[in-house]
């Protein structure tokens, strides 16, 4: 396994990260126990979670996988060897459940980590996101920003300050965001910066061969401030395996449960998904391999955030990181890419 600094700090994380959001829906706890045990075992240190979790989202469920990895948490000796990543939900009205609607105010924030952590079992959160902006701008694939001069958004002040207070209270160690934006991750930075607060060390948003389109704006930021990406949805949901391939819907695959998930599912995307299991089949890989290397090689990149509800995908997916992308393959993806690109943004 390979292991990269995170941000600023003096954390080493392993340059693939196990995402849990199936586990309390797609996956049962034995299940979820087996997968981290497994992880683990490859070296992966960096796990994954969110308050709003198993996905797809339901009050009845909400905290579900918290839990569960609280409960294998809680029979290991080696806590201070692993780093714990999760989330608070943003504005949202399909999550009125969670505090009336999860803002990033001191008051939701405060409240939000301290049912992490009973959940989680631990005294500490390593790195503590906001898991999409409290303000009115583009994620989850949305296009053509629309600006308005009036809205009801929680200053970045504000919730640095709320996330400050955790830090000395040593309820959480480091801060990230998740679905930004340049501006978004600039404006924290400054405020960071301005006024002495903790700096974000790094960012989740989608990157895959279907939606690269975090190479625009983003990458650069990532670089040049040193607050890498932690690549969501690196096969973009189980697409570029090319099992969902003329039509087919596997069983208990996600797309197959799940029909909301429609993100990379259009005709472009089926079209770059072709062409990119061809790539693969002309090389003789794997895939699903060759996706994920390909996301783990950036430069911009911290961690891949890989996800499975089989052993046998787990497997494959850690198995990516002994794969090395040649220059020919590198140059017949982005023939690809050009032809077709970010279907999937």
């Amino acid at each position: 396994m390979e292991y990269r600094k995170l941000g600023n700090t003096h954390l080493d994380v392993s340059a693939l990260c196990l995402g849990t959001m199936t586990f309390g829906e797609q996956n049962t706890r034995e299940e979820a126990f087996q997968q981290l045990d497994y992880a683990v075992a490859e070296g992966i240190n960096f796990i994954d979670t969110a308050e709003m979790y198993p996905v797809p989202p339901m009050a009845g469920t909400q905290g579900d996988t918290e839990h569960i990895i609280g409960q294998w948490l809680g029979q290991r000796s080696d806590r201070d060897k692993l780093v714990i990543a999760s989330k608070i939900a943003g504005p949202a009205d399909w999550l009125s459940y969670i505090r009336g609607g999860s803002r990033h105010t001191q008051a939701h924030i405060s409240e939000a980590i301290d049912e992490s952590l009973k959940r989680l079992q631990t005294d500490y959160i390593d790195l503590y996101q906001l898991h999409w902006p409290d303000r009115n701008t583009n994620f989850f694939g949305q296009l053509g920003y629309q600006h308005q001069e009036v809205e009801e958004s929680t200053p970045i002040e504000e919730t640095l300050r709320a996330l400050e207070s955790a830090v000395k209270a040593g309820k959480i160690r480091y801060i990230g965001l998740s679905n930004e934006t340049p501006w978004g991750l600039m404006s924290f930075l400054k405020h960071a910066e301005q006024f002495d607060l903790p700096r974000v060390m790094s960012v989740q948003n989608p990157y895959n061969l279907l939606n690269r389109t975090y190479e625009v704006g983003m990458a650069e930021v990532s670089i040049r401030e040193n607050a890498g990406l932690l690549a969501y949805s690196p096969l973009a949901f189980g697409v570029l395996s090319g099992k969902y391939l003329d039509g087919q819907r596997p069983e208990k695959a996600r797309l197959t449960l799940f029909e909301r998930f429609t993100r990379y599912t259009s005709l472009q995307a089926e079209e770059a998904t072709q062409g990119y299991i061809n790539v693969a089949k002309k090389h003789g890989l794997s895939p699903v391999q060759m996706a994920l290397s390909f996301v783990t090689s950036r430069p911009f990149v911290t961690s891949n955030i890989i996800g499975a509800t089989t052993m046998d995908q787990l497997k494959e997916n850690i198995g990516s990181i002994e794969l090395t992308l040649s220059d020919e393959v590198l140059s017949d993806l982005e023939a690809i890419h050009s032809a077709n690109s970010n279907p999937c943004p």
